[in-house]
């Protein structure tokens, strides 16, 4: 079982920077591949950045360029820094822990609210 907890959501005037954070517990850490998805209200969640267990990451059209997602796993942790937020940013950002071939855990979902 794997537990997830974000944190470093909140409020932001457009053009500003957040970084989120992501600690994972239990084992299969290294082998994971993590992801960011996020979901605005009234709409579907989207996933927006995934980084392999091998450190290649990918990122969804609307957030390239702009957000960064990094592992350390000596931490057991996976970043999301957010630059140049707009408002259609806004949404609460979920953490995925995806195990090959195997079970997908979220986090509980972390509120990142930027105004105009």
């Amino acid at each position: 079982q794997v537990q997830l907890v974000e944190s470093g959501g909140g409020l932001v005037q457009a053009g500003g920077s957040l970084r989120l954070s992501c600690t994972a517990s239990g084992s299969n850490f290294r082998i994971a591949t993590l992801g960011w998805s996020r979901q605005a209200p009234g709409k579907q969640r989207e996933l927006v950045a995934t980084v392999s267990s091998g450190g290649s990451a990918n990122y969804w059209n609307s957030v390239k360029g702009r957000f960064t997602i990094s592992r350390d796993n000596a931490k057991n942790t996976v970043f999301l820094q957010m630059n140049s937020l707009t408002p259609e940013d806004t949404g609460v950002y979920y953490c995925k822990f995806q195990i090959p071939f195997g079970a997908t855990y979220w986090g509980q979902g972390t509120q990142v609210t930027v105004s105009s």
